[in-house]
């Protein structure tokens, strides 16, 4: 798992949402003990969750300033951020408040990481028109990290168990996906994906590209981007020694014959991956940000306002992203 003396970050996320019950049973799960588990957040926020879901308050917490002044603990902790009032949150209520004090937890995280204090960041979910009210100028986790972090080479990946997808594209309407595809990003993508899962494979992995249009183009009859993009993508990259298929007709990459001996995929736009991968891995699928300086997972899940703070929410993927990221802090210098 992580360094012995180094735990995994866990933003709280949006407080009026399911992350503050999440992040209080990742506190207190065996599962996750060895990769010492440190929620950024509010303590007395969580303190009033706890009580509402009936679920068991912080072990222990301490503010950022001591925080800073000693990393180090020998058990699961809170570090109060102190962004939100306990009764400035309505549970399952959009608010800017709530979007402000989200987007401190990440920013906070995100510089103990750059500090070498945690050796990860799992994210709790965030509402997006909460960030929008509060002002943040970004539109989920993925862009905010890029831009707190000064990287340019990045992307979206989803793994888990049964199946793991990186995309091309992502937040882009249907009808912008294809002048978005360059020849350039999708070889971007394929290497990244390459380099994350050899890494949680300890093997060299072999990925499977996806075409974009109905049965990968049909040799130019339904759509020119595989022969003009997609392909040569994929000889570039065969051509710095990865194991790379396709492009592969999108109705049938994801098979199960074709599964079996794929440890990953390239999807060209978000519903062509996200439709196969929430359909095998809903409750255990973890969102990686690939191409940052610092590790950085998340749950594949939004902030669920409906059961809030109600003791319903499962914590299935708060656990695989906390054991990933330790996973890929392994090895890191």
């Amino acid at each position: 798992m992580a360094r012995e003396t180094t735990p995994i970050a866990i933003t709280m996320g949006d407080p009026a949402g399911v992350g503050p019950e999440l992040c209080l049973r990742a506190l207190v799960a065996p599962e996750v003990a060895d990769c010492r588990p440190v929620v950024f957040g509010d303590a007395g926020l969580l303190a009033r969750v706890a009580q509402a879901a009936r679920v068991p308050g912080p072990p222990a917490v301490c503010t950022l300033a001591e925080w800073r002044a000693c990393p180090v603990s020998e058990r699961p902790l809170v570090v109060d951020c102190a962004a939100i009032a306990p009764e400035a949150v309505a549970p399952g209520q959009v608010s800017a408040a709530c979007g402000r004090a989200a987007y401190t937890y990440i920013e906070t995280a995100i510089a103990e990481a750059l500090a070498g204090r945690v050796a990860g960041v799992a994210t709790a979910p965030i509402n997006k028109e909460s960030l929008h009210r509060a002002g943040v100028p970004y539109p989920g986790h993925t862009e905010i990290f890029a831009a707190l972090t000064g990287t340019l080479r990045y992307c979206m990946m989803l793994t888990s168990e049964e199946i793991t997808v990186s995309f091309a594209t992502t937040h882009a309407a249907i009808a912008k996906v294809s002048e978005r595809l360059t020849t350039e990003r999708v070889l971007e993508v394929i290497t990244l994906t390459a380099e994350a899962m050899a890494r949680l494979r300890g093997r060299p992995p072999v990925i499977g590209v996806c075409g974009l249009n109905p049965h990968a183009g049909e040799d130019g009859l339904f759509g020119d981007e595989e022969g003009r993009v997609i392909v040569p993508a994929i000889a570039q990259a065969r051509a710095l020694g990865l194991q790379v298929e396709g492009p592969l007709p999108p109705d049938a990459a994801f098979l199960p014959a074709r599964r079996e001996r794929t440890d990953a995929y390239v999807a060209m736009y978000h519903d062509q991956g996200h439709i196969p991968f929430k359909l095998l891995a809903f409750d255990t699928g973890v969102n990686v940000t690939l191409g940052l300086p610092i590790v950085r997972t998340s749950v594949d899940h939004g902030t669920a306002f409906d059961i809030a703070w109600q003791g319903l929410a499962r914590v299935n993927s708060l656990l695989e992203a906390i054991r990933t990221a330790a996973r890929l802090a392994e090895g890191r210098p």
